[in-house]
């Protein structure tokens, strides 16, 4: 059995006990000793909780217990100093002679020693701080593909710890409770906690990444495309302010997710003005990848060796998927190369028809196959933008992001237009040195001219939802 010893750390009974308890410790085989002290202003509490807890009734320093480690379940209270001193007495005939100022000599000594090791423990918790991520919607199945990848050291690297926070509401509890059941499970080394939230006020607190992942579900026989525009911004417009309130000043956030994914961005930028607008941006990765698959596949050749394929304009929309700068490695042609040697893929393929069906039109094999992709591939586009976004893209290669426009490529200013950028230090950069064509520069001027009047009809719903109260 262990005895176990607590009180508040000036209380003189305690350090009266205390010695008693050490000698005894000391000088029969099988007393064995915890001690516990408490700061006298958390004491009360700490007594209240403790009580109540293992339905003792006790209410002064010290209180002592012994806890019947091999049998299991609560402990058998012993009570006080004067228990502690009149059982030591009955079991070991032993007593302590302690003068009443050495006890409040030692009650000091207690109370500079547990002040220093909480000041101790306080500086080394400050030197953990893990990187605080919070999904949002975070009972769909792209977060659950997502954690694994954000938790593995890949993402943000081997020595950073990281901590998750999954938002939803009530409706999602117990699917939010079972994902971090599992991932507590798999003992990620650097996931130092992860934790589910259902209250929308304590959202996003100390964040330094937060991952939009809100859908809504279109059914255009239900309500009008109005009405579902309404319902993000009316999202945003909830979301934007807490990030405001609660995140790091330099939070990163992210908009992916099946729909909407430039208008939740764009959004988020109007109603959080404070938000860096650099740190806003939407994920085009997915079609990005599915369309370097595609075109591998047409090819007979790895997927890897396609590079600088462009999404333009709206990612999960209207989007224009650019081939004009793509490039092949690796290819299996007549003309051969070292490693970084890359031919121009429209060189390598003749059929302008197959182009047409399988990337420009509304129906295509490459829209079909996004928009059926729930899990895998939006969760690892996510996680590769946020590897670039932290340690740099690979040199010279193009990546889409939907980014806060700011005229280039004649894109009107103030909206969400996925484009081509790198990232290097922790930036990115948009690559305004690429030539595009004027059949390009009018698909970019339809593409802007809906996405312009997307965030006009949002605005529109939003006040016709939610009207202004004069004062």
């Amino acid at each position: 059995a262990v005895a176990v010893f607590t009180g508040k750390a000036n209380c003189p009974y305690y350090a009266k006990a205390e010695l008693l308890a050490d000698y005894l410790q000391t000088n029969l085989p099988n007393f064995r000793v915890h001690k516990i002290t408490q700061h006298p202003d958390e004491w009360e509490q700490w007594l209240h909780d403790i009580c109540e807890t293992n339905g003792w009734e006790h209410s002064q320093s010290p209180i002592i217990w012994r806890e019947l480690l091999d049998r299991g379940g609560k402990g058998q209270l012993l009570g006080g100093l004067n228990d502690f001193l009149e059982y030591a007495q009955q079991y070991y005939g032993i007593t302590s002679m302690m003068l009443s100022e050495e006890m409040l000599d030692i009650a000091e000594e207690n109370l500079q020693a547990h002040l220093e090791i909480v000041k101790e423990d306080e500086e080394i918790k400050s030197l953990i701080k893990p990187m605080q991520i919070w999904i949002t919607s975070a009972s769909v199945p792209i977060c659950y593909h997502l954690i694994p990848l954000l938790a593995n050291g890949e993402v943000f690297g081997m020595t950073t710890e990281i901590s998750i926070h999954l938002l939803d509401t009530d409706q999602f509890k117990e699917i939010l409770h079972s994902i971090v059941m599992e991932a507590e499970d798999m003992a990620f080394p650097l996931l130092r906690s992860i934790s589910e939230h259902t209250k929308i006020d304590q959202a996003f607190i100390d964040a330094d990444i937060i991952i939009v992942l809100d859908d809504v579900l279109l059914n255009l026989e239900v309500q009008s495309l109005e009405n579902y525009i309404g319902e993000v911004s009316e999202i945003c417009q909830v979301y934007a302010p807490l990030i405001e309130k609660n995140a790091k000043s330099e939070v990163k956030v992210i908009s992916s997710g099946k729909t909407f994914a430039n208008l939740k961005a764009t959004m988020l930028r109007t109603y959080g003005p404070s938000i860096r607008p650099e740190n806003i941006i939407a994920i085009a990765t997915s079609w990005e990848s599915a369309a370097k698959a595609l075109l591998a596949r047409k090819l007979n050749m790895n997927t890897a060796g396609v590079k600088d394929v462009i999404v333009w304009g709206n990612i999960t929309g209207s989007n224009y998927i650019d081939l004009s700068h793509a490039k092949l490695y690796g290819y299996d042609c007549a003309i051969r190369g070292p490693a970084n040697f890359q031919r121009p893929l429209l060189n390598m393929i003749y059929d302008s028809e197959w182009i047409h069906s399988e990337f420009l039109s509304a129906q295509s094999t490459l829209s079909c196959r996004v928009s059926r992709c729930t899990g895998m591939l939006p969760a690892h586009a996510v996680a590769t933008v946020l590897r670039y976004w932290y340690h740099g893209s690979p040199s010279e290669e193009i990546i889409s992001v939907g980014i806060l426009s700011e005229g280039q490529f004649c894109v009107p200013e103030g909206i969400i237009f996925s484009m081509p950028v790198r990232f290097q230090n922790g930036n990115w950069e948009v690559m305004t040195e690429l030539e595009i064509s004027e059949t390009t520069q009018k698909v970019l001027e339809r593409l802007s001219h809906e996405l312009v009047q997307e965030k006009l009809v949002a605005l529109k719903e939003i006040n016709e939802m939610r009207p202004y109260e004069a004062e």
